[in-house]
């Protein structure tokens, strides 16, 4: 209430300041409403000829009576030396006036009106400044989030796919309820804790779980929070962080995204007089000048553990790494089944057969896909999350939205078709190839068409005759192109840059080829301050280089040979592939599975939404990718 006094104050001295200055110059209109504005030269001939007979003379503005007692005025006179004995001559009675002079508010106004400028960009600077007006001078003070043990309701029950893990902070939350446990054998907690995994494996979760767990102020941060466009400004905020954290303690300490502040020393621009670095220097001081029985821990989270500096992540700073890995199949079905409480299931559910279908995901991922099935089956106007709103989820994540509005033409679906037969057939026929799952000619995200390979497991490792089959499999769409349709087009672009790329990690990287042998042929080095390789050091001569070449030709090459034997031995698979794809547009692996096997397919299931969703409009067109087989290790 009292700021909004303070502002509608402010606004009414605004508002009579306005207003005092526009009657100010305002007066001088009113002064002279009613009359009549005369140019000089006319003014000048109406004396000659004998019609004014009175004017007055106030600085450079005239004011006439005329004859027939009109008032006139000539605002703008010149000065006129000969202009009184005119007057006097034609028998004019005239007058002269001082010039008004303006009124002391206005004197003032005007002469401090720079000044007065001046004050308001200044505070209005500081005001941007202050973020959200917490003073000129609190630029140094920490912004962690702090929740008590009554805000953090979360604990290790609502984290799932991540067991070792949870074991590996057990005994944080142990040390933070009884520290006499472990300090009357002689042992000491460690003082931070480093969680380190892809994007969305829950690394905040767990943090905020330890915390929940123990029962202790949990203060969270991130590493973006700390540097700011002020020398200084992120060692006062680490500082105020620690000091607030000895006030709380014992309590944990998350520092989101540590990378963002605890890049390597000496890879930035700026030397050792770089804002970032002086941050991450108090940190490390800070971090390593806890008193022993100050009970804080301190954890953080990165993905790239590759780029911190070494001074953070040594014993007595980070004494301890916790991987958070991407869940396998076991833990997909925890996670699952933890964000489906949250919503109506039906009884068809099974959180084990969409776990088993989502190879690859994280915490994150299958959060978003129970999200992405629920909204499904509100467009279906159901009451029920059922399997077949999860499926289309599936398919909107791995292969992107539909896009039923697009046009084309018969040629083009028919083309199509022919490609992803390709790609389904030689998969299916390739001993120990992941079994085809979906095929599809339904434009989906910024691909015309899809075929789909689900493993039956989680892979750990790719073999040298996995890698073969995925680049006869990518293959597969050219070679049917020309075999079918006797044209080719830019459809298989992506295909030939995953199936190059793939060919030359066997060559260059994992030792797979007989005639090169195990030799790394390239290596990549991490740019420090960019955070990604830029820079790429060829170790070899170039009489070797071009032997690699040679090697990766000769792969790509036997595997595009196999390819057009599988497809020119089973035409007649592909064909009735592709009449199935033009009748039905996707076609799910039961279909495929009688089609290799000689029988006309099955219909499609029938779908049981009672409304379902048009397609989406996604990007413009672009060469319809490959298959989704799994990435290279």
């Amino acid at each position: 209430m009292n700021n909004m006094f303070k502002g509608l104050l402010m606004w009414i001295v605004i508002l009579l300041v306005l207003m005092t200055v526009f009657n100010q110059f305002n007066s001088g209109v009113m002064q002279t409403s009613g009359t009549e504005a005369l140019e000089y030269s006319q003014f000048l001939a109406e004396v000659r000829n004998g019609r004014v007979s009175k004017v007055t003379i106030e600085g450079n503005k005239l004011k006439a009576t005329m004859t027939d007692g009109k008032q006139v005025t000539s605002l703008a006179a010149p000065n006129d030396l000969w202009l009184v004995n005119d007057l006097i001559r034609y028998n004019v009675k005239f007058e002269a006036k001082a010039e008004e002079e303006p009124s002391l508010l206005m004197s003032i106004f005007i002469n401090w009106f720079p000044m007065l400028l001046l004050i308001g960009v200044w505070v209005f600077f500081m005001r941007q400044m202050q973020g959200g007006g917490r003073g000129a001078f609190s630029f140094g003070k920490s912004r962690a989030k702090l929740m008590d043990e009554r805000q953090n309701a979360v604990t290790f029950a609502d984290v799932a796919g991540c067991d070792e893990a949870k074991e590996e902070v057990q005994e944080l939350v142990d040390f933070l309820k009884d520290p006499s446990k472990f300090q009357k054998l002689g042992g000491r907690i460690p003082k931070g804790v480093l969680l380190v995994g892809n994007p969305g494996t829950g690394k905040t979760l767990l943090a905020k779980a330890i915390a929940g767990e123990a029962k202790v102020p949990f203060s969270s941060i991130s590493g973006s929070d700390f540097v700011e466009m002020f020398v200084g400004v992120g060692a006062a905020r680490v500082r105020d962080m620690f000091e607030n954290a000895k006030k709380q303690a014992p309590c944990i300490v998350f520092i989101d995204e540590i990378d963002a502040v605890g890049r390597h020393r000496g890879a930035g621009l700026g030397g050792g007089n770089d804002e970032r670095e002086q941050t991450l220097n108090q940190l490390l001081v800070e971090m390593d000048g806890f008193e022993g029985n100050t009970s804080i821990i301190v954890i953080a989270a990165t993905n790239r553990p590759d780029i911190l500096d070494p001074a953070l992540l040594r014993p007595g700073r980070f004494d301890r790494q916790v991987v958070v890995p991407l869940p396998d199949i076991r833990g997909r079905e925890q996670i699952l089944l933890v964000h489906m409480r949250k919503i109506p299931l039906h009884e068809n559910v099974r959180a084990d057969i969409i776990a088993r279908g989502t190879p690859g995901f994280s915490g994150a991922d299958l959060a978003n896909l129970v999200n992405e099935a629920a909204l499904f089956a509100a467009r279906g106007n159901k009451r029920l999350v059922d399997m077949e709103d999860f499926e289309r989820a599936k398919d909107k994540i791995y292969m992107g939205p539909e896009r039923r509005s697009m046009i084309l033409t018969e040629e083009e679906k028919k083309a199509t078709a022919y490609h992803e037969s390709g790609h389904a057939v030689v998969a299916s026929l390739l001993p120990g190839s992941d079994p085809v799952h979906k095929v599809t000619i339904v434009p989906r995200g910024r691909a015309l068409g899809l075929t789909w390979q689900l493993p039956e497991r989680d892979h750990i490792s790719l073999y040298k005759d996995q890698m073969l089959n995925q680049i006869t499999m990518l293959f597969g769409g050219r070679v049917a192109e020309e075999l079918f349709v006797h044209r080719i087009s830019t459809g298989a672009s992506n295909d030939f840059e995953r199936a190059t790329g793939m060919a030359r990690n066997m060559v260059t990287r994992y030792g797979m080829s007989e005639k090169m042998g195990t030799m790394v042929y390239g290596e990549n080095d991490n740019e420090l301050f960019l955070g990604r390789s830029v820079t790429t050091h060829k170790n070899v001569s170039e009489a070797t280089m071009r032997e690699v070449d040679a090697e990766i030709r000769r792969i790509i090459d036997e595997q595009y040979a196999l390819a057009q034997r599988l497809l020119n031995e089973n035409r007649d698979k592909v064909e009735a592939m592709t009449a199935a794809l033009m009748e039905y547009e996707t076609i799910d692996a039961d279909q495929i599975k009688d089609i290799m096997e000689g029988r006309a397919p099955r219909p499609p299931k029938p779908s049981t939404s009672q409304n379902a969703p048009a397609g989406d409009n996604d990007k413009d067109d672009a060469p319809k990718t490959a298959p989704n087989a799994p990435a290279t290790a």
